[in-house]
């Protein structure tokens, strides 16, 4: 894995768009201009992998649009030392973000290859104490809760009520809502016990938020 001068121009161009888009938390844009996404694409797409765009990466996954990445993180508000659960690790670019950002990262996929490889990935990468989890994201993770922060990177048809109760009073679900194509942004602070504020921002594209696990064959 190399990451030539050229990567790193490319990356600083990449992250002046986002600011031109609105993007303007210098924490996050200083994380992502540190970490090379072209590590995290097959070699196929290296030379687009400082687009402003999302990528396949097998398995009918893909890795988010930067700025999505980015829009989604400032929502969460991350702080040194949360406890956020992410569901759908896919290539692994987010949680590793969130490591960046200083965040204690549970990271939760259904597909084995995708969680195996994202895993590997990021041992490689220094990522080593981020927690991965083959599992069925609905189902959250509720031995470890409560946590601080959840963030869902995959279309639920509806708010996932298990996952709801998995934040602590006065933390933050970050989710993608919709059945549709286009998914609108639902960013839900839990009030109290059983309240909770829910705001519904901007539409976005993401895949599927599926059931269930997808072993390796």
């Amino acid at each position: 894995m190399k990451d030539t001068y050229r990567h790193k121009g490319l990356r600083k161009k990449l992250i002046d768009s986002l600011r031109r888009k609105g993007i303007q938390n210098e924490n996050i844009l200083a994380a992502m201009k540190a970490i090379p996404r072209h590590f995290f694409l097959d070699i196929a797409f290296e030379e687009w992998a400082y687009q402003d765009k999302a990528f396949p990466i097998g398995y009918d996954q893909t890795i988010s649009q930067p700025f999505t990445v980015a829009y989604q993180t400032i929502l969460l508000d991350v702080k040194k030392r949360d406890k956020i659960m992410e569901i759908g690790t896919g290539s692994g670019y987010q949680a590793a973000l969130l490591a960046a950002l200083g965040a204690r990262v549970f990271t939760i996929e259904r597909q084995e290859a995708l969680h195996k490889e994202a895993k590997n990935l990021l041992s490689k990468m220094g990522f080593g104490h981020i927690r991965f989890y083959f599992k069925d994201g609905y189902k959250g993770l509720p031995e470890f809760a409560p946590f601080d922060k959840i963030l869902v990177t995959a279309g639920a048809g509806s708010i996932p009520e298990e996952l709801k109760k998995q934040v602590k009073i006065g933390g933050i679900l970050v989710v993608p809502v919709g059945n549709s194509k286009v998914q609108r942004m639902y960013k839900i602070t839990r009030m109290a016990e059983n309240e909770y504020l829910e705001e519904k921002l901007d539409d976005f594209r993401f895949v599927p938020f599926l059931k269930g696990v997808k072993k390796v064959d």
